[in-house]
């Protein structure tokens, strides 16, 4: 097998680039870290006796991650450099979203698996799209499938497939996730809203 000295000459000089910030105390630049907001759902006639159970979403690898995920145009991606969410970008959306709901006031009790409520109804959502959009002006966007399923017979009640968009305001990462977080109020708020008319 023949090996170029080029080749070799590179892998030297990546290993003496390494050890040369080891013996500095280089270390990479930790990432910004971001978390989701929880809405202050409209205020609604309180639902007695009625327990819902938000799920943990489901989502492609591509949103199934702690990456902020970034649309150059349509159909490529990209992450948001040196920003990452909390946790992986389901489990921030189920968390805020239950709270959105218990903000609302309209249920008896909005609770997480192994939280150990007695649950009426499901409310099971998959993430479609949870982005900012670079082509033309600069957005934020979410699209969330929900569907409310009865949980003693296990039939689905109502589905909807929820969409919001918010604009960039400003430049780096924190504009970003604010517009992000906003399009994801807009959607949350809407959310609790419906499922309490449907049930």
């Amino acid at each position: 097998m023949r090996v170029s000295i080029r080749a070799i000459a590179t892998a030297v000089a990546l290993s003496l680039s390494v050890s040369g910030c080891a013996l500095l105390g280089g270390k990479a630049k930790p990432l910004d870290t971001y978390e989701l907001t929880a809405p202050g759902a409209d205020k609604g006639k309180a639902r007695r006796g009625v327990q819902i159970l938000i799920t943990e979403p489901s989502a492609l690898k591509a949103l199934d991650s702690q990456n902020i995920v970034i649309k150059p145009q349509a159909g490529s991606i990209e992450y948001l450099s040196g920003a990452q969410w909390a946790d992986r970008l389901p489990k921030v959306i189920q968390a805020r979203l239950a709270e959105t709901f218990q903000k609302s006031g309209q249920f008896a009790g909005v609770g997480k698996p192994g939280e150990g409520l007695a649950i009426d109804y499901q409310v099971v959502t998959e993430i479609r799209a949870f982005n900012i959009r670079l082509d033309g002006q600069q957005r934020a966007h979410v699209t969330l499938f929900v569907r409310i399923l009865n949980d003693r017979n296990g039939v689905v009640r109502a589905a909807r497939v929820f969409e919001a968009d918010a604009f960039v305001s400003g430049s780096g990462n924190n504009a970003y996730v604010d517009a992000l977080d906003a399009a994801f109020g807009k959607a949350a708020t809407d959310i609790v809203s419906w499922t309490a008319s449907i049930i």
